[in-house]
C-alpha cells in the first residue's frame, strides 16, 4: 500500500457506521430505481412516480458524501481547520438529503399496503434514531478523528 492511499485499517468504528449506512442507503436506492422503474414502464403509477423522483434526487448526494469522505481520508493531516469544517458539514448535508431516498421507499411501500408502508414508517424512524443516538455516544462529531 503506497503512503497517499487510504488505509481501510485507520478508520474509526463510528466512520465505519457512517460509511455502511450511506452504502446500504445507496445500493438501496439504485436497487428500487432499477426495479420500480422497470415496473413504472409496465404500469404507470403517479406515487410511484413522486417515490422515483425523490429517490432519484438524493443519489448525487450520497455519491458526492463517498467523495467527500474518501477525500478527508486521503488527507487527513494536510488540510486547514477551515477545511475541514467545511468539508465536515458538507459530509453532514449529504447524509441528511440523503436520508429522504427513505421517505421515497416509505411512499412505494404505502402505495402497495397501508399497514406495511406504516411498519416501515415506524421502524425507519427507530432505525434512524437509535443509529444516530448510538453514533453519538461514541463521542466521535468528525468524519477523520
Amino acid at each position: 500500500m503506497s503512503e497517499g492511499s487510504v488505509n481501510v485499517e485507520s478508520r474509526t468504528s463510528s466512520q465505519d457506521k457512517r460509511w455502511t449506512i450511506m452504502a446500504a442507503l445507496l445500493g438501496t436506492s439504485t436497487a428500487v430505481m432499477l426495479f420500480q422503474g422497470i415496473e413504472q414502464e409496465k404500469n404507470y403509477r403517479y406515487e410511484r412516480e413522486i417515490a422515483l423522483t425523490l429517490i432519484a434526487s438524493t443519489i448525487p448526494f450520497q455519491g458526492i458524501y463517498f467523495l467527500i469522505y474518501t477525500f478527508l481520508l486521503e488527507n487527513n493531516g494536510k488540510l486547514s481547520e477551515e477545511m475541514m469544517a467545511k468539508l465536515n458539514f458538507a459530509s453532514a448535508l449529504c447524509q441528511v438529503v440523503a436520508y429522504v431516498s427513505l421517505f421515497g421507499v416509505i411512499i412505494l411501500w404505502y402505495t402497495m399496503s397501508k399497514m406495511v408502508g406504516i411498519a416501515f414508517t415506524i421502524s425507519a424512524l427507530i432505525a434512524m434514531v437509535l443509529v444516530r443516538y448510538s453514533m453519538n455516544q461514541t463521542g466521535d462529531s468528525s468524519i477523520t478523528e
